[in-house]
C-alpha cells in the first residue's frame, strides 16, 4: 500500500466515500463509536456519511433513542449504539477510574462524596425524567456539594463511568442526562475476551487500513489488549505492509473507486483524523499544528481532497442560512475549488439552510 491507497480506503471504509444509504443510527453501529465531545461537529460526522440526512433527522434519532451519547472510549463523549453503552463501559470504565483517581483527590472529591452525588442524581431522575446539565450541578450545589473549578464536569464523568447517566435529548441548546438503565432498553452482555475481539472487528472494519498501535490508541487499550482482540478477528481481516508496518482492513476494502477529485468537509474532532494514533497517511507533519493551535487539544473542522487534509473551515449558523470561512493551506487548483463549493452546499443542506456567504 500507499499513502493514497491507506486513504483512498479508509475514506470508503469509513462511509465519507460511499455510495451506501442508511440512517444515522447504522452510520453509528457500523463505525463502533464517533467522537462527540463536541456536539455540533459530532452530528454532522454522522450527516457526512448519510448523504440524505437532515440535522434534525440527527437529532430525532437520538431523541429516540437510537443513537446513545456519552463517556465512553479514552475518557472522552461518544456516539454510540445504545445496545453496547454497557459492554464498553465494562471494558472500558475500570482503567479510566482508577486513572482518574488522583485528579479526584486534588478537587477533594472522595469517594463519599461522589456516592452522594449520585444518589441526589439519581434520586432526582428516577422517575423518568431528565435534567439539563445547569439545573444538575444547581441541585448538587443546593445539597452542600459545590460543583466549581471542574468539580461538576467530573461529578457528571465520574457518574457516567459508573453506569449511572448518559446524555439525554438536547433541551434547546443545553444538553441533558437521563439515568442510563432507563435510557438504554436493551444491552447486549459480553466477556471481557468477547468485548475485545468485537470492538477489534468494529474498529478494523470501518476503519482499516490501519494498525494494532491505532486500535489501541482509539479504544484507549493497553497494546496487549489491543492485540488480543486482533488475534481474535484476525481470519474475517486482511493484512498489508507499508514501509515496515503491519496494516489490518476489513477484506472487502479493496478496489474502490480513485478519491483524487473528491473534496469534503470534515468536523472538527472526525474520526478520519481522530481514530489513528499515526495520522501521516493524510496529514503532513508541517501542517499537523495547524488544524490543532496552540496544541490545546481542540481539532478544527478540515478540508480534505484527495484523502489528504489540505486546510481548515468554519461555520457561523445565523437565522437565515450559514456564513462559511475557508482556509486552505495552499492555493487550490479549479477543479477543487468547484468541488468545495459543492462540499459547501452539501454542508448548509444538511443544515436546512442556505449559504449567505463564503470567505478566505
Amino acid at each position: 500500500m500507499v499513502n493514497t491507497d491507506i486513504a483512498d480506503r479508509r475514506l470508503a471504509n469509513q462511509f465519507i466515500h460511499s455510495s451506501a444509504s442508511m440512517e444515522p443510527e447504522e452510520v453509528v453501529r457500523r463505525l463502533g463509536a464517533l467522537q462527540a465531545q463536541d456536539y455540533l461537529q459530532a452530528v454532522w460526522a454522522i450527516g457526512l456519511r448519510t448523504p440524505s440526512a437532515t440535522l434534525a433527522q440527527v437529532e430525532r434519532a437520538v431523541a429516540e433513542r437510537k443513537i446513545a451519547l456519552t463517556w465512553t472510549l479514552r475518557g472522552t463523549i461518544h456516539f454510540v449504539p445504545p445496545e453496547d453503552v454497557k459492554w464498553l463501559l465494562q471494558l472500558c470504565a475500570p482503567r479510566l477510574l482508577r486513572q482518574a483517581v488522583r485528579r479526584m483527590e486534588q478537587l477533594e472529591l472522595d469517594e463519599k462524596t461522589l456516592g452522594r452525588a449520585r444518589k441526589i442524581i439519581y434520586n432526582a431522575l428516577k422517575n423518568g425524567g431528565s435534567l439539563r446539565r445547569p439545573d444538575v450541578l444547581a441541585l448538587l450545589e443546593a445539597e452542600g456539594i459545590r460543583t466549581g473549578g471542574q468539580r461538576g464536569y467530573h461529578i457528571l464523568w465520574h457518574s457516567a463511568y459508573n453506569g449511572l447517566i448518559c446524555f439525554g435529548p438536547r433541551s434547546g441548546k443545553q444538553q441533558t442526562f437521563v439515568l442510563l438503565d432507563q435510557w438504554v432498553e436493551h444491552s447486549r452482555e459480553l466477556s471481557f475476551e468477547e468485548s475485545l475481539s468485537e470492538l477489534a472487528l468494529r474498529y478494523f472494519t470501518a476503519h482499516g487500513p490501519a494498525t494494532v498501535q491505532d486500535f489501541a490508541w482509539w479504544a484507549g487499550l493497553t497494546l496487549t489488549e489491543a492485540r488480543a482482540g486482533l488475534d481474535a478477528v484476525k481470519s474475517k481481516l486482511e493484512t498489508g505492509v507499508f514501509s515496515g508496518t503491519e496494516y489490518w482492513s476489513p477484506a472487502s476494502s479493496r478496489g474502490h473507486m480513485p478519491i483524487a477529485s473528491e473534496v469534503h468537509l470534515l468536523p472538527g474532532f472526525d474520526e478520519y483524523i481522530l481514530g489513528y494514533g499515526d495520522r501521516s497517511a493524510v496529514l503532513e507533519p508541517e501542517t499537523a499544528p495547524l488544524i490543532v493551535p496552540g496544541n490545546n487539544g481542540v481539532f478544527l473542522p478540515t478540508i480534505a481532497a484527495g484523502g489528504q487534509i489540505i486546510g481548515t473551515w468554519k461555520r457561523t449558523v445565523k437565522t437565515k442560512g450559514v456564513d462559511l470561512k475557508f482556509s486552505p493551506f495552499t492555493k487550490l487548483a479549479q477543479d477543487q475549488e468547484e468541488r468545495l463549493m459543492l462540499a459547501a452546499e452539501r454542508y448548509a443542506s444538511f443544515l436546512g439552510l442556505p449559504v449567505l456567504t463564503i470567505t478566505r
